[in-house]
């Protein structure tokens, strides 16, 4: 059986996969943070490893290992630093890991990178390291590089079905309905349905405090419940995110 992971393959066949077929490589994005007491602290990087992987096998594409560290939990989007097991990076330390990691796979011959990013807090931090790799390799090098956080591509026609009583908004469904949801499609041996908590959703104000507010956060680090998901929405949303960035690497790679 023909694998979609680069860490499952020999230096040559990963080699003639990317010098002499073109073959384009997903490089999954996440972090190691809280997320409540019912899914592992790796969800971010699961999820976007899971999806890269399902992205991969509709379009013949390889997919590296994840960067596992992100940047800082933020109270508002990932229930902060104060969560044991959270563990996270300085954001130029993420700079400095992301444009090493694009410098790395242009050296190999990759011509066309996907870096799937599973972390709500990494965005403008892999664009930084992104851009500096690019910089650095000049303007005629051929690597093009896309950038897009897997959740963008649910539809609305989607969350309005997973969410009938009206979406909360990405930033607060950290480990909620759309998590559990896609975690219980792919990985439901890992979600403890019995643990789920019935905080949130969490009322934040129109700003931020430093140091950090912590009694902002609901204590189990969930900021709007996860009670209703299933695997039945996370295989809803799982094809529409799947479909979605496959569509868009066959219109600006595969064309």
């Amino acid at each position: 059986m023909t694998t979609v992971r680069m860490d499952q393959l020999s230096w040559v066949e990963y080699a003639r996969r990317v010098r002499e077929d073109a073959t384009v490589v997903l490089l999954p994005c996440g972090a190691t943070e809280q997320h409540g007491p019912h899914l592992p602290l790796g969800t971010d990087a699961l999820l976007a490893s899971a999806i890269a992987e399902d992205v991969a096998t509709r379009l013949g594409a390889l997919v590296a290992p994840a960067l596992s560290y992100g940047y800082k939990s933020q109270p508002k989007c990932g229930g902060g630093q104060h969560f044991c097991g959270t563990t996270s990076l300085d954001g130029q330390t993420l700079v400095a890991l992301v444009r090493d990691a694009v410098r790395e796979f242009a050296r190999h011959g990759v011509t066309r990178l996907v870096l799937v990013d599973g972390h709500y807090e990494n965005q403008w931090f892999l664009t930084e390291g992104i851009q500096l790799a690019l910089r650095e390799l000049g303007e005629g090098h051929p690597l093009r590089v896309m950038r897009l956080e897997h959740w963008d591509f649910c539809t609305q026609a989607t969350l309005d079905s997973v969410f009938p009583d009206g979406f909360p908004g990405f930033a607060l469904e950290h480990a909620a309905v759309i998590e559990t949801s896609l975690m219980l499609h792919y990985l439901p041996q890992l979600v403890r349905l019995d643990l789920i908590p019935d905080d949130g959703p969490a009322d934040f104000p129109p700003y931020d405090i430093y140091p950090s507010r912590t009694e902002w956060v609901p204590p189990s680090g969930v900021l709007s419940s996860a009670r209703g998901a299933s695997a039945e929405k996370g295989a809803r949303m799982a094809m529409d995110i799947c479909e979605g960035i496959a569509a868009a690497i066959r219109t600006e790679f595969l064309g």
